[in-house]
């Protein structure tokens, strides 16, 4: 019963996310926001909440860390690897999109945040100011240089974009009401996000795994179906941009949750004694972190595909490690 529990409830969350990027689709086309705002801060921070909600769950209200560590880790390594599988199969029009060089600065961030991560681990960063641990302050200052790009970049779209725009502008729901939509959305997806928190755990226990294996495997994939929903209807919709920013910006996101839940956390080290699977996330994501960096970076097809393809690979030796 609570598989199926599970189950409906992941359906769920995954039908709100869908709503929301239609909602932020509209958003973009209505108004003179740019997309690289809307998808890298506005939906990446909206489909971000059941990550940010799972872990406070998991850390403060359960009391395991090991879960919120592998529900980040985990679900930023699984963003790229389904960014990639859509940009496969979306291959020759994603190549004709036209993307933010701000996403460039975001994914440099992000890689810099590994690495201060993964110097916590090894005790080089374990450094703790009035039980916050420096490495926290370190992805705040990477966060806050982030956002800053994505907020002052502006688009640069195609004229097939400026149609789809044009014609979108027909929509009968006015920008509040969109807005107001939009709002109520996100809050679904928060209720239904802390609930598959609690039925992870319980499949944790029921099945005998790690936290940080439960963590990436349960709450990291269906915390990121958000994301990943998104990022199809996105495409579909011809709205490379948005997509691109969704992932790259929720990847950055998912990482101040790490901080904000250090700070909330006084009891529980969100970075001390990780296990072995923690240990391959970061190794993986330290590798497919920096081929999406050349996958938006280079215009070559063939080698945009190749990165495309290592980042798919990379979850893949995820799961068997």
């Amino acid at each position: 019963m609570i598989y199926l529990g599970y189950l409906i409830t992941v359906i769920i969350v995954v039908f709100l996310s869908v709503k929301a990027s239609d909602y932020v689709d509209l958003l973009d086309k209505k108004t003179n926001l740019s997309g690289a705002f809307l998808g890298g801060i506005m939906l990446s921070a909206v489909t971000s909440l059941p990550e940010l909600f799972t872990s406070i769950s998991s850390t403060v209200l359960i009391g395991k860390p090991g879960l919120c560590l592998g529900n980040i880790l985990g679900s930023d390594l699984f963003n790229l690897a389904a960014l990639a599988t859509v940009i496969l199969f979306f291959f020759r029009q994603f190549n004709r999109g036209r993307l933010s060089p701000s996403y460039r600065i975001v994914a440099i961030a992000v890689f810099i945040i590994y690495v201060i991560i993964e110097l916590n681990f090894l005790g080089v960063l374990r450094v703790e100011i009035l039980t916050v641990s420096i490495t926290s302050l370190f992805i705040i200052l990477m966060y806050i240089t982030g956002v800053k790009y994505l907020s002052a970049a502006s688009d640069a779209i195609s004229d097939e974009e400026e149609l789809e725009i044009q014609a979108s502008k027909t929509s009968r729901l006015t920008v509040r009401q969109i807005g107001v939509r939009f709002f109520f959305t996100a809050i679904g997806i928060v209720v239904f996000s802390i609930i598959v928190t609690y039925l992870t755990d319980e499949i944790s226990v029921r099945l005998n795994i790690g936290a940080g294996f439960a963590g990436a495997l349960f709450l990291g994939v269906a915390t990121s179906l958000p994301e990943v929903t998104s990022t199809i209807s996105l495409f579909k919709m011809k709205n490379y941009n948005i997509a691109i920013g969704n992932i790259i910006g929720s990847n950055l996101f998912n990482f101040i949750i790490l901080a904000i839940v250090d700070v909330i956390s006084i009891s529980n080290d969100v970075y001390l004694n990780p296990d072995q699977q923690v240990i391959h996330l970061m190794i993986c994501g330290m590798i497919s972190t920096p081929l999406f960096y050349l996958m938006i970076r280079i215009k070559n097809r063939a080698l945009r595909g190749v990165c495309a393809l290592g980042m798919v690979a990379s979850y893949g030796v995820f799961l068997v490690w």
